[in-house]
């Protein structure tokens, strides 16, 4: 590789990491505040939290990376445009495939980075976290409930502890349950303790009062009680994968007696497609950003910037292929639109790149924004003779 394509790609690298990092931080950030509840719910420990998080940031990779390989391309040959360095460039006689040869080698690299990450690390990173999530509310009430605290389990079942002891063991337990209409249960006791597979509550020395829809009241003591949590613990602990958390060959190959695929086949075969489909995005994205930034041109042009106009068609091209996966998941015929999608984008890029030409916008969108350029000149020549 020549030096200057060195230089290039070592500025578009650079670039492209500084747009990455930051914009994958904070959407991480927010997946992970999403699942606080975790730690607050079911008394995890911040290192289960952290790995958690951990297992999150992989799944957002491939999302973010096309985006950031725009602003990287646009942002670095923008630059290098403004400092007459693309000039240089022309004026040595270096032809164009200096420019877009490391680029190009770039995003196919990216793309095959990110059909490894959609396919196989995903998949894996999901079925991770959902298995943890589940493992952590399966022994639902020794783990949820606070001392001196009332805990919603889930909607009508509430539960307040006085003193959580060594081991399950509970003193000063209050239960009130109003799940079932035709009447509210009250639980006090004395003690308690969640038995070793987290579907009982033994519960002693105290009574229950049942209220009925007339407001009859009926209480009854007990010695020892046992409180069923098995279908609540099922519930909660429960792994619910579906086509998402698959890897890529048991979506080319579903298992016919899988619950998730006999309820919804057609997302089996969407997800694959947009699989497949989605890693062309990086080299799509890179044709995009080339066509709109690739050549030295005149300060004085009226256009948009190059970033803008290059996320707008990104993110066009993004949401249709978003559209057409769902389209995809109703009809299985509409699968050849989430490959055409990317590959007519980078095809009508790669044609302007062959044959040098620019896309123009249409005559009353450059005037439109002729006169907007006009217009800020001069309220900001006005200004600056007010100011003077």
């Amino acid at each position: 590789m020549k030096i200057l394509e060195q230089y290039i790609l070592r500025r578009v690298v650079l670039m492209f990491l500084t747009a990455l990092l930051p914009v994958l931080a904070i959407i991480w950030t927010t997946q992970v505040l999403q699942r606080i509840n975790l730690v607050t719910d079911s008394g995890q420990s911040v290192g289960s939290f952290m790995k958690l998080a951990t297992m999150i940031l992989p799944t957002l990779i491939s999302t973010v990376l096309p985006f950031a390989l725009v602003i990287g391309i646009t942002q670095t040959l923008t630059t290098m445009n403004n400092d007459s360095e693309l000039a240089v460039v022309d004026a040595a006689g270096a032809s164009r495939s200096t420019i877009r040869r490391p680029l190009v080698l770039l995003g196919v690299a990216l793309s095959l980075f990110s059909l490894v990450m959609v396919s196989f690390v995903e998949p894996a990173m999901r079925v991770n976290v959902r298995t943890m999530i589940s493992t952590a509310y399966a022994d639902l009430l020794s783990s949820v409930i606070e001392e001196k605290t009332f805990r919603k389990i889930e909607e009508g079942l509430y539960v307040q502890v006085s003193q959580r002891q060594a081991g399950r063991g509970l003193k000063g337990l209050l239960i009130a349950d109003s799940r079932d209409p035709a009447s509210q249960m009250i639980y006090y006791a004395r003690e308690g303790a969640v038995d070793e597979s987290g579907k009982t509550l033994i519960m002693q020395d105290g009574e229950v009062q049942r209220k009925a829809p007339t407001g009859d009241v009926t209480v009854i003591r007990f010695d020892r009680y046992a409180f069923d949590l098995s279908d609540l613990s099922q519930e909660r602990g429960q792994t619910r994968l579906g086509a998402k958390d698959k890897s890529l060959t048991e979506l080319f190959d579903p298992d016919p007696m899988d619950p998730s695929y006999q309820r919804n086949p057609g997302d089996y075969v969407a997800e694959l497609h947009r699989r497949i489909s989605s890693a062309l995005f990086p080299i799509a994205f890179t044709l995009i950003s080339l066509m709109l930034c690739g050549d030295a041109r005149s300060h004085r042009e009226a256009h948009l910037h190059p970033m803008v106009s290059a996320l707008i068609a990104a993110l066009t091209v993004f949401w249709m292929h978003s559209y057409a996966t769902s389209l995809t998941e109703q009809d299985g015929g509409f699968a050849i639109l989430l490959y055409a999608i990317p590959l007519l984008a980078g095809g009508l890029s790669l044609i302007y790149l062959m044959t040098d030409t620019r896309p123009k916008l249409p005559r009353f969108a450059s005037r439109l924004i002729g006169l907007a350029v006009a217009s800020a000149r001069r309220r900001l020549g006005q200004d600056a003779g007010s100011a003077a």
